[in-house]
């Protein structure tokens, strides 16, 4: 042998040490990473997606990256076909040899699936090239074909799921309607959640249209009618960037189990915009609403009920759950509590929503050791169904134990507007405002409130009590929404005072003309409270409209509002926006 063939073989057996080295230090990061280390079985990958082996053969540039198992030897080396068996030294140093002679190593043989590579011939050679820092080799590739798409990260867990897919597809024949569809998912089990879906609209299908149609046939509907539409919400609401390391698929059966742990919790059905809106506010892993979750944690162990600010003005319109472009108050919550005011207030929930053809949801609170079940419960549920089915109005019925005010706060956030009866109005002393569990209402809603007196009222005629501050800016905005829905005339009084100029005044002469919409503008001085109530009466209002409480609520609660004082008068509906 000569000096120069002596150095070339000395060269090319420590390249292989050096492989070997790398082999372990793979296997070590891929503990340390929760990652295998090892090459797929091409059969067994073959096998559980389905694949079909065509007699399409091309000689291509393949990206060393993406071969990830092998034919025979998937066992021999590592994931980045570093070497395992010290056997192997002579002859991985002989074809590293070869690759600096003049004949040069002819191009290997791959299988292709997915976007990855199978090694049928070759697994020294892609192992050398490695070692070499190629990126590349040149390679007869024989394509086979699935449904099931693989990417160079494929796992070996993964297989069990990519298993799952390709039967799922092979049921439903998807694919054949559907040529791009893509319902990768993370977890196999789902894909049974999916089967089980189309097996009831298989039912569904047949007992209410008469129609006998094939699973298939079933799944082509299912994709269309229930699947597509809940894809199109994920991708209008953005909710990948919600949950990044989702599929869509994953999160459309997030979402629906989501929705039937809702409906489940709240006795009140939850449509799919609901569970798509609830999930964002209660599990987006962005770091906005991840901190908003803790700061409302934080407020809600730190700053005592009565002094709660509540939520921003505005974000009850950002957060609607309606989903109808066309009505604000799709979704009506009134508390019933069986007694007279509850159904006064009932019979003004069933006004509104004949004006919005709004769904009602009636919602009655008892003591946490009351019985949901006893005949007084009993009785208010069928009395608030036989007031809905007398109003033509949809309606569901809710019991729930515990504090009231907490528990309206938190069932009005899968609604549009909460009702209820205004029999107790914040008392006219500081420690009665304190005390008081409507002032706290109120406050934390996260929707408007409508409070009803003695009397269900007509709706003719509007008054918005118009400050400029940015609640009465949410109250002009219902103002003229129910202005134009309703075909109702508005009034709209602005006080005057060091605060209130003729500037602030304008800007909701402007808001309205933009909108081309008309009003009576009123501008007085005084005492708010009364010329806003002396304006009602000789105006003949049927409901007021403002905004909530503006001040900080440790100084409201000392020196009182311009609310309060309308509250207790208690002589027409008020409806008080955020």
């Amino acid at each position: 042998m000569s000096e120069y063939s002596h150095d070339i073989q000395q060269t090319a057996l420590q390249n292989f040490r050096s492989a070997r080295l790398h082999a372990d230090l793979e296997r070590v990061r891929a503990v340390l990473s929760g990652k295998s280390a090892d090459l797929l079985s091409y059969e067994e990958v073959r096998q559980k997606v389905r694949a079909v082996e065509t007699s399409r053969i091309e000689l291509q540039d393949i990206p060393l990256d993406a071969i990830v198992g092998s034919v025979g030897r998937y066992k021999d080396f590592t994931r980045q076909f570093f070497p395992l068996v010290e056997e192997d030294q002579s002859r991985w140093a002989r074809v590293h040899t070869l690759t600096g002679s003049l004949q040069g190593l002819p191009p290997v043989e791959l299988f292709q699936i997915g976007d990855v590579y199978f090694v049928r011939d070759g697994n020294h050679r892609v192992s050398v090239a490695r070692e070499l820092g190629a990126t590349h080799i040149e390679a007869y590739v024989t394509l086979v074909e699935t449904s099931v798409p693989l990417e160079p990260d494929v796992q070996p867990d993964d297989l069990i799921i990519k298993e799952r897919y390709a039967h799922f597809l092979e049921l439903t024949r998807l694919r054949e309607t559907y040529p791009d569809l893509d319902l990768t998912m993370s977890a196999a089990g789902n894909y049974r959640v999916l089967e089980r879906q189309i097996e009831v609209h298989q039912i569904w299908v047949k007992k209410n249209k008469g129609e006998e149609i094939s699973f298939s046939e079933a799944a082509v509907r299912w994709y269309r009618y229930i699947y597509w539409p809940v894809i199109l919400i994920i991708r209008k609401r953005g909710l990948m960037r919600d949950f990044p390391d989702r599929t869509e698929t994953d999160l459309y059966v997030w979402i629906d189990k989501h929705r039937h742990e809702l409906a489940e919790k709240l006795d009140w059905s939850v449509d799919m915009e609901t569970a798509v809106a609830d999930l964002v506010t209660t599990q987006s892993e962005q770091s906005q609403p991840v901190l908003n979750r803790i700061s409302t944690k934080m407020q809600d162990a730190l700053i005592p009920d009565a002094l709660e600010a509540g939520p921003a003005p505005g974000v009850w319109r950002e957060s609607l759950l309606s989903g109808h472009q066309d009505r604000l108050f799709a979704r009506i919550l009134v508390a019933v509590n069986g007694r007279e005011d509850g159904w006064l207030a009932m019979g003004q929930a069933l006004k509104v929503a004949r004006f919005e053809q709004s769904h009602l949801y009636g919602l009655h609170v008892i003591g946490q050791k009351d019985d949901k079940e006893s005949a007084h419960v009993e009785g208010v549920k069928s009395e608030f169904y036989r007031r809905c089915e007398e109003a033509g109005i949809s309606g569901e019925f809710s019991v729930e134990s515990g504090k009231i005010t907490p528990i309206i706060c938190d069932r009005a956030r899968w609604t549009d507007l909460v009702v209820v009866s205004l029999a107790h109005p914040p008392g006219p002393q500081p420690v009665q405002r304190l005390s008081s569990q409507f002032r706290q209402l109120l406050n934390r809603c996260p929707r408007p409130v409508l409070a009803v007196p003695r009397m269900i009222a007509k709706f003719n005629k509007l008054l918005l009590a118009y400050d400029g501050s940015p609640k009465a800016h949410e109250a002009l905005f219902v103002s003229a929404y129910l202005t134009e829905k309703w075909r109702l005339p508005l009034v709209i009084e602005t006080v005057q005072n060091k605060q209130v100029t003729e500037e602030i005044a304008g800007q909701a002469r402007t808001y309205l003309q933009q909108r081309n919409i008309q009003a009576t503008f009123l501008e007085k001085a005084g005492d708010p409270a009364q010329i806003i109530l002396d304006t009602a009466r000789a105006e003949e209002i049927s409901l007021i409209i403002m905004g909530g409480y503006g001040q900080n609520p440790l100084v409201e609660v000392v020196l009182g509002s311009v609310v309060d004082q309308i509250l207790r008068t208690r002589d027409r509906p008020i409806l008080i926006c955020r």
